[in-house]
């Protein structure tokens, strides 16, 4: 994976790099130790500097300025943590991201990681460091020629904190959660050529080292298991179906599971309905949701999460060929219902039906969550917002919110209801895959909840977060990673003993 940062934790006792990265709130005077090690001379050339640049020392902004003369490093850059009253809302992810992006890659630098008006926890210094992992990563391994050379090299930097051993200890787990979110990333931007199911199983299946319990189920067993609506996505395709089931066991051995489930197109031509030409190429990140739960399953076993949890992901390529589905199709799915394919570019929710239907029947898990980019509609209800979220437990609605909330993932609940239910029956078989263009995300989410019996479960639809992110102060990746973060929140905040 390309995370370009090599990152040290050490005392607040020198300086070392190139470049020296303080933190000033809107009186811009930074804490006393910074004139010790920074020099006197340091807080009244930002003063000057602010001045002449209105730099107000709002959170997250910054200013970079030549350092003193006689001093041990070569620039000064002044991060912004806003207004006394706004501290405690401080994202420290986020910081951790704009002093990445004020960085040099190639270059040395030193972050004194104190505040004017005190100490920072082991916690937040953690955050910082996640954000500072995140921004770092770029994908450009298929490059051959860069303009820039020292844009190639690491960026080295040196955290300096007041309780290095207390910090390097909290790191570990950011360090965990910041890997899933790295191979989630990698696996969403890869090109499908290259990353196609049998690929993205064998990638799962490197899990393995942390002590995840892989699983990989061929097409000749999902034959034989039933999964008839998965299979029937695939079967235009040269590449072989696979279902992966992931399994880490952080708990007691009688504890009930978690379960998260992912959609893996790894390619999506729209199948027989065949999609506009136009943007086609961003189909690769069909499988965003499969990436997630990957990412996720990386992240926990990494911080040994105290959980047993399942992942589950249906990988599959959706080609036109003269062996691929048709609409009109009836097909059966692993419930016993039956399903008739009105259009075979919904062809996620066939995927998820089965894959769903199984974790619930062989695992009993105490909730499952599926994550997708689904539907296009979703973009149209909420852009690149949020998340839409459709549930059968007030519960799980909540916890996904406040745990969206607490890492900048956030969802936006959305209806479900037994009329929007009644557009998908069909003339023909128990349920059609599509009811058309109204309502579009509602009547997907209760396609995907008849297939999940009695079990509480949620369903993310990614279509506007999973793929084609925007820039931000911790990505600048088209395959964001997105759901991670919000996940292990989830499992941190609620069900680990």
């Amino acid at each position: 994976m390309s995370q370009r940062l090599k990152l040290e934790i050490k005392a607040l006792d020198g300086v070392e790099g190139r470049d020296l990265v303080i933190f000033v709130g809107e009186g811009l005077v930074p804490a006393r130790i910074v004139s010790d090690l920074a020099g006197e001379g340091a807080a009244a050339l930002v003063a000057r500097a602010a001045a002449a640049e209105n730099f107000k020392g709002k959170a997250l902004s910054a200013l970079a300025v030549p350092a003193p003369d006689g001093a041990d490093y070569g620039r000064l850059i002044a991060v912004g943590i806003g207004a006394d009253a706004e501290r405690a809302e401080l994202d420290f992810v986020k910081l951790g991201g704009a002093v990445a992006g004020r960085l040099s890659p190639g270059r040395e630098a030193d972050i004194l990681l104190v505040l004017p008006d005190g100490a920072v926890e082991p916690a937040q210094a953690a955050d910082l460091a996640l954000g500072l992992i995140l921004r770092s990563y770029r994908f450009d391994r298929y490059k051959t020629k860069t303009k820039d050379k020292d844009a190639a090299d690491p960026l080295k930097a040196t955290l300096r904190v007041e309780s290095p051993g207390a910090v390097k200890k909290a790191i570990k787990r950011a360090d965990a959660v910041a890997a899933g979110v790295l191979l989630a990333r990698e696996l969403v931007n890869e090109p499908p050529n290259v990353l196609y199911p049998e690929e993205f199983a064998e990638r799962a299946q490197k899990l393995e080292k942390l002590g995840v319990e892989v699983e990989v189920l061929g097409e000749k067993e999902l034959r034989k298991i039933g999964m008839r609506a998965l299979l029937g996505v695939g079967q235009g395709s040269r590449r072989e179906s696979r279902v992966v089931v992931m399994r880490w066991n952080g708990a007691g051995k009688h504890d009930e599971p978690v379960a998260f489930v992912g959609k893996g197109v790894t390619f999506d031509t729209g199948g027989i309905s065949l999609k506009p030409g136009a943007g086609m190429e961003d189909m690769k990140g069909d499988m965003a949701g499969a990436a997630c739960v990957t990412g996720l399953m990386m992240a926990l076993a990494g911080r040994k999460a105290k959980v047993n949890a399942i992942g589950v992901i249906g990988l599959v390529e959706n080609m036109p060929d003269g062996n691929a589905q048709r609409p009109g199709d009836i097909v059966e799915s692993l419930s016993g219902q039956t399903i008739e394919i009105i259009n075979t570019d919904a062809e996620g929710r066939l995927v998820l039906a089965d894959v769903l239907w199984y974790t619930q029947d062989r695992f009993k898990p105490r909730f499952m969550i599926d994550l997708a980019t689904l539907t296009g509609a979703i973009l149209v209800a909420l852009a690149q917002e949020h998340a839409g979220l459709f549930t059968n437990s007030n519960e799980l609605s909540e916890r996904l919110s406040a745990a969206g909330t607490a890492t900048g993932e956030t969802v936006w609940r959305m209806p479900l209801g037994k009329a929007y239910d009644k557009m998908i029956d069909s003339r023909f078989a128990d349920m059609k895959n599509s009811a058309g263009r109204h309502a579009g995300s509602i009547t997907a989410a209760q396609f995907l909840q008849r297939h999940v019996g009695e079990t509480p479960w949620a369903h993310l639809d990614i279509a506007g977060t999973g793929m084609g992110a925007k820039d931000s102060e911790i990505n600048r990746s088209w395959g964001p990673g997105w759901g991670v973060r919000l996940l292990d929140r989830l499992v941190a905040d609620h069900y680990e003993g």
